[in-house]
């Protein structure tokens, strides 16, 4: 995997007008391939009655899935430049629709290419980006008695404290980067005077 990826930081759409045409880019986080095509699909749900309805999206942190359309564009002209650009700022599970409204003034194919592309990133630009980072996800088991010192020791020193749940004892599951399990399990062990079981899972991506 991956150790980050770089995603837009919401859903949002910035407007651009290019010799009278309006182009709209329409931005939005993609989980999966599925929540991508959906985006698309209720974008161009949105305006009906636009001249073209263009996409492109970049699934995986490792960029495995891409694709784009032209949606009645002169080939490779809106979709690829618009992916072009997604790659080049290196975001990733991100979907793109421009939606644009011809007004009247042919752009010429360089002319097409540089509109979609641009909006792309001056849509980035107005939305902001942020880093994901991968982490492990580890489940901390811990006695009542400590389990709330401890709980707040974790979130003091800036720890991805995910979820506390309360049984026979407190399981407290936090992100933990790779390079810090061992510094963590001897810290753990201090703060708890050796009590507490530190159990390893999965991977997973959070917030820087």
């Amino acid at each position: 995997m991956q150790e980050q990826y770089r995603t837009v930081a919401r859903a949002g759409m910035h407007e651009s007008e290019i010799n009278r045409s309006r182009f709209l880019c329409s931005l939005a986080p993609a989980a999966t391939e599925q929540e991508a095509q959906d985006f698309v699909a209720r974008v161009r749900k949105e305006h009906p009655t636009a001249t073209h309805n263009c996409f492109a999206y970049v699934i995986g942190a490792d960029a495995s899935v891409q694709k784009a359309g032209d949606d009645g564009e002169p080939g490779g002209t809106a979709g690829v430049p618009m992916l072009q650009m997604l790659l080049r700022r290196e975001v990733r599970y991100v979907a793109a629709v421009v939606t644009r409204y011809y007004g009247g003034v042919k752009l010429g194919a360089g002319g097409l290419i540089r509109a979609y592309g641009g909006v792309v990133g001056e849509a980035l630009d107005a939305l902001g980006t942020l880093t994901r980072q991968r982490f492990r996800l580890a489940k901390i088991r811990v006695d009542h008695q400590r389990a709330g010192k401890l709980e707040n020791d974790l979130r003091a020193t800036g720890r991805d404290v995910r979820e506390v749940r309360y049984a026979e004892a407190v399981t407290i599951e936090i992100g933990l980067p790779d390079a810090d399990v061992a510094a963590f399990t001897a810290w753990l062990a201090d703060a708890t005077a050796g009590s507490a079981t530190l159990e390893l899972g999965g991977e997973a991506y959070g917030d820087v």
